[in-house]
């Protein structure tokens, strides 16, 4: 197994400040995305500008949710420490479903107040979201955080053997290996956002992009879940990052039956409020 050291956490400090991986992780996935959905809403007729426009209230808005997500279902860990650590987002603690809860009905109300399709300003989204997150995950991988549990010698054997050393490093905390889930859901995230580069291509019917996104990440999600060992539980065992995903599974296919029965837009259209 691997031996060597671990990756710091703190990427740079100047002074009383510090600046840690996750959150230089987090910016470079978000740039990344905007710039990559920029150039396609341009594509698309929405113009250039629109997304950093949407992503001024979108940013600040998914990581309130995000952290407030987090912090209701992890009250107990932040009720004996200063207040200001419920502000501290750059040691970690956000909850992704949080953010795009934040991020959907910023969605809402910015496309209603600019007058073009919710759906296909939420499909020109919907791959960037997806490759964001996959980067971003790496920020828990540098936190040694939302890993699963502890690696047998067989598993270790039959596969992470195979994985490079700097990542199963990273996953020794306190001599013990565990499972890099956050690799498993960067991976999945990846195959996702590729997949609907192709859909997006296809002219679908407005909304269809998006909903493919909701639920191939559900999908994914409801399983990594089950391996990892710092979930957020809602009630006893009841995981509330699956319980989650099985009711956006549901809505999304329900959307995506309604859509297809209701409406002949078409995601290469001329953007009008549908």
């Amino acid at each position: 197994m691997g031996t060597g050291a671990p990756i710091n956490r703190v990427f740079l400090e100047i002074g009383p400040l510090t600046i840690y991986w996750y959150g230089i992780i987090i910016a470079v996935g978000t740039v990344l995305a905007a710039y990559l959905a920029t150039k396609e809403a341009k594509r698309v007729g929405l113009g250039k500008e629109i997304v950093m426009d949407f992503l001024i209230y979108a940013v600040p808005v998914a990581i309130i949710f995000a952290r407030v997500y987090y912090v209701i279902f992890e009250f107990d860990q932040y009720a004996n420490e200063p207040f200001w650590k419920v502000f501290a987002v750059w040691e970690g603690g956000i909850a992704i479903h949080g953010a795009i809860i934040g991020g959907v009905i910023t969605a809402i109300f910015f496309t209603r107040k600019r007058k073009i399709s919710f759906w296909k300003f939420a499909d020109v989204l919907a791959p960037s979201l997806v490759l964001g997150e996959a980067i971003g995950r790496w920020g828990n991988f540098t936190n040694q955080e939302a890993h699963g549990g502890p690696v047998s010698e067989a598993a270790y054997a039959n596969f992470y053997q195979f994985l490079p050393d700097f990542i199963m490093n990273q996953m020794i905390i306190d001599g013990v290996m565990y499972h890099p889930t956050f690799l498993f859901q960067s991976t999945w995230n990846i195959l996702i956002f590729v997949m609907l580069l192709f859909l997006r291509r296809a002219n679908l019917t407005q909304g269809m992009v998006f909903l493919t996104y909701a639920i191939t990440y559900s999908i994914g999600r409801f399983f990594i879940e089950g391996l990892r060992t710092d979930s957020l539980y809602l009630i006893g065992d009841l995981r509330m990052a699956q319980l989650v995903s099985i009711l956006t599974i549901i809505i999304s296919i329900s959307l995506m039956i309604y859509r297809k029965q209701s409406t002949s837009a078409r995601y290469m259209d001329i953007s009008l409020s549908k």
